[in-house]
């Protein structure tokens, strides 16, 4: 089997699982009645607020202690948590690099490259 035969494929695997998801959830809703809908719904209100709330103080949270870290220049360990500093990594102008290398070339042996990746999408 070919890579693109191995596309199409997976597309149909994944749509082989909408399919059941959607079934699924048509299964659900034969043996709910107007009623237990009405209940799930206004539990679902009640909890979205909530929750909202929480997610809210979540970000906000997050965002201080993040830049509490960068401030601070070194990781910081909780209890259950962690808050991993990174340093900045540096960039270059490849562009304009490749260009300096045309007069430069010795230049090229401080090029190095990373391995490919794939990122499988929709058409």
């Amino acid at each position: 089997m070919n890579t693109e035969e191995k596309l199409n494929q997976l597309a149909n695997f994944r749509a082989q699982i909408d399919m059941l998801n959607l079934q699924k959830q048509e299964a659900i809703d034969k043996v709910l009645t107007p009623e237990i809908k009405a209940e799930l719904e206004a539990i679902d209100a009640e909890f979205g607020d909530k929750s909202e709330g929480a997610k809210e103080n979540i970000a906000a949270l997050e965002a201080e202690i993040k830049d509490a870290v960068v401030n601070q220049g070194a990781t910081v360990k909780g209890e259950f948590l962690m808050a991993v500093y990174n340093k900045a990594r540096a960039s270059w102008d490849t562009k304009g690099l490749d260009g300096f290398a045309v007069a430069h070339p010795e230049i090229r042996a401080f090029q190095s490259f990373g391995k490919p990746s794939v990122t499988i999408r929709s058409r």
